[in-house]
């Protein structure tokens, strides 16, 4: 059983095969074959464009603001700034520090500074 070959269903090659052109009927085949898949794409290419298209439209649309919404922000309570818990009660440093205010110089007040100043000026 071991040494037994089974049956080969391919017969050997004996001799070398020439190429052999082929019909007009698998010419004119291939062809319509080529235009068919060419046509497809075509179609679908094109699909693919309007497609786009048509959601560029809607975004545009979507995206010009409706006039209602400057009465209805207008109308709306003033939205709190987010705060850091943490930087308030001072556990961390804040992530934007308060300005300091400068200090003003302190001018000796001139004798004219001190007049009344509901007096006529001269």
């Amino acid at each position: 059983m071991a040494g037994k070959l089974p049956p080969q269903m391919i017969e050997p090659i004996q001799s070398p095969q020439h190429f052999a052109t082929p019909s007009p009927r698998e010419l004119r085949a291939q062809a319509v074959h080529r235009l068919q898949v060419g046509l497809f794409g075509l179609c679908a290419m094109l699909l693919l464009v309007g497609l786009a298209n048509i959601i560029m439209d809607r975004a545009k649309l979507a995206d010009t603001e409706d006039p209602i919404r400057d009465v209805v922000a207008a109308d709306s309570k003033p939205k709190k700034q987010a705060t850091d818990p943490l930087a308030d009660i001072g556990v961390v440093p804040a992530s934007e520090p308060s300005p300091t205010p400068t200090p003003t110089p302190m001018t000796t007040p001139t004798p004219q500074d001190l007049a009344d100043p509901l007096a006529p000026q001269q």
